[in-house]
């Protein structure tokens, strides 16, 4: 049975997952609907070889589960709640890359 990752070990997880573009887009191609390695390598528009080591990582880590379809397996979220954080994560970003309430927000870079 799964345990269910505490303290810094789930932000950690989330993180190395969002920091590689291509496990990035299978969450949010995932986030839509679940899908099989196939359709998974066609929605994100790279070959098949490219893809088997994202959504195995992304399972090893607790964000994706497979699920048994017949002769073959999809992948999907491992629950709602990671859907929900990733739509509030990007509206998150998309809010902070607006924030204009620094005097100098528009001509001084960040920080």
């Amino acid at each position: 049975m799964p345990t269910v990752a505490s303290g810094i070990e789930a932000p950690a997880r989330f993180d190395r997952a969002l920091a590689a573009p291509i496990r990035c887009r299978v969450l949010l191609v995932l986030r839509e609907a679940p899908a099989c390695p196939a359709d998974l390598a066609d929605r994100l528009g790279i070959s098949r070889t490219r893809l088997p080591n994202r959504p195995a990582c992304l399972r090893d880590w607790g964000l994706v589960v497979t699920v048994p379809d017949g002769r073959r397996t999809r992948y999907a979220l491992a629950g709602a709640r990671l859907g929900r954080a990733l739509d509030d994560l990007r509206t998150a970003v998309v809010a902070v890359g607006t924030d204009r309430t620094r005097v100098d927000a528009g001509t001084k870079g960040c920080c």
